[in-house]
């Protein structure tokens, strides 16, 4: 698989990116809060992660191997992780000093948790003026539901996109991964950097409120004037995009081919291929707004065709004619694709004990400040004493009288297993 690999030093100095030199305060836990942390720290941003240290409930989560999380690797990379407290005053004092040195906090607690700890914004920014708090919330910071307890699939749920999610003689299905936290966390970190960006121009930080059912509910842009103007309440569709046709799942001789012809030149080139010309001119289909109100004949016809050959083959004529179209990729079929490959799409970076780790490369691609994979997700307070002595200029007695007090966990990068690199690191791009 090729990859571009760099060095970078494992406490980050060296990092480049868009994002470098952008001092970054990780509070949140979980997903949405650390990835939207961990897309900044991609683009070169120094991401400290405040961890409770009992350690943060996404290292419980996915696939485990010598008792260490594959998900950590992943969405804690690039990150140094400071194990405190923060249910002591001790913790949240040393939170609350990184916090007035940072250009950016992302939390995601419950509403009116950072205010109870003296972290608000307004006690931050009497400090720290130009801050950017980004905060992540189930529902949203005011509202009636704010104080909601507010798990992704919950606000997915409550955003009406789960509702159309699955097929529709079955109840709503649910992707097989945090999707509405990842949404958010994306929303979150191009808040945040838009406020950045404002932040240049004004000298003034500001707060980001992003909702993960807010979040969801964006996406069901379709189909809300479609009920206010005609009172349509979407449902499931299965693998049909609705109002949108040809544009399914259908089954070849070997397996399942997905093909999108929804464009009139594309279902053009797509009838061509399938030897059936004449259906351009049909009048159930010669328009893209016919062939949605045929959706059932024209998918028909379709099927008609691809049962009759193999995925392979279907993909070749396909491909030649310039209709969009894929089977359904497994994990293992992207790990052995020639263009995950060249693409450099799967990074990988070092774990002391599981050595070189896979996961998804940076996304999107900067052509003149790409963003890089430095390192996998540290454990629980391997950093913490170099943030305290670099960050906050405390000393070894100091430092050790907090572990030893509680607040704070002075964990160690394990030994290593076999003969790896602890330096090595990917491009994303």
């Amino acid at each position: 698989m090729s990859l571009h690999v760099e060095t970078a030093g494992a406490d980050g100095h060296g990092a480049h990116g868009p994002l470098a030199g952008c001092r970054v305060v990780e509070l949140g836990s979980t997903v949405a809060g650390p990835f939207c942390a961990r897309l900044l720290a991609d683009f070169g941003a120094d991401v400290v992660k405040v961890e409770q240290i009992e350690g943060d409930a996404v290292r419980s989560m996915g696939k485990r191997k010598e008792d260490r999380s594959l998900y950590a690797a992943s969405i804690l990379r690039n990150k140094r992780i400071l194990a405190a407290d923060m249910r002591s005053d001790e913790g949240r004092a040393l939170a609350r000093r990184l916090c007035e040195r940072a250009d950016i906090v992302v939390e995601n607690f419950r509403p009116g948790t950072l205010e109870r700890w003296g972290l608000g914004y307004d006690a931050l920014s009497e400090v720290n003026p130009g801050l950017v708090l980004v905060r992540i919330s189930g529902f949203g910071q005011d509202g009636p539901k704010s104080q909601s307890p507010g798990y992704g699939v919950v606000c997915e749920a409550f955003s009406g996109l789960r509702e159309i999610t699955g097929d529709p003689d079955r109840p709503p299905a649910r992707v097989a991964v945090s999707m509405t936290d990842y949404i958010t966390g994306l929303y979150a970190a191009y808040a945040a950097a838009l406020a950045l960006h404002d932040r240049a121009r004004t000298g003034k930080g500001q707060v980001v409120d992003a909702a993960l059912y807010e979040s969801a509910f964006s996406f069901m842009e379709p189909h809300v004037p479609a009920y206010q103007q005609l009172g349509h309440v979407a449902t499931r569709a299965g693998s049909r995009l609705p109002d949108h046709t040809p544009n399914t799942l259908y089954r070849a001789r070997d397996g399942f081919i997905h093909i999108t012809a929804g464009a009139q030149s594309v279902f053009a080139r797509l009838a061509g291929v399938m030897g059936r010309p004449e259906l351009v001119d049909d009048p159930r289909f010669a328009t893209a707004v016919a062939r949605s109100a045929h959706e059932d004949e024209i998918d028909a016809e379709i099927e008609g065709w691809t049962r009759k050959l193999p995925l392979a083959q279907i993909e070749r004529l396909l491909e030649e004619a310039a209709v969009p179209a894929s089977r359904i990729y497994t994990m293992a079929d992207i790990f052995t694709d020639p263009h995950y490959a060249a693409r450099g799409m799967i990074a990988q970076a070092d774990d002391p004990v599981l050595g070189p780790v896979a996961m998804p490369a940076v996304v999107p691609r900067l052509s003149r400040t790409p963003g890089a994979v430095r390192w996998a997700g540290h454990d629980i307070g391997q950093d913490s004493a170099a943030v305290l002595r670099d960050e906050l200029g405390l000393d070894a007695a100091e430092i050790a009288r907090l572990a030893e007090a509680g607040v704070v966990a002075l964990g160690t990068a394990p030994e290593p297993v076999g003969d790896t690199d602890a330096k090595g690191a990917a491009h994303g791009s």
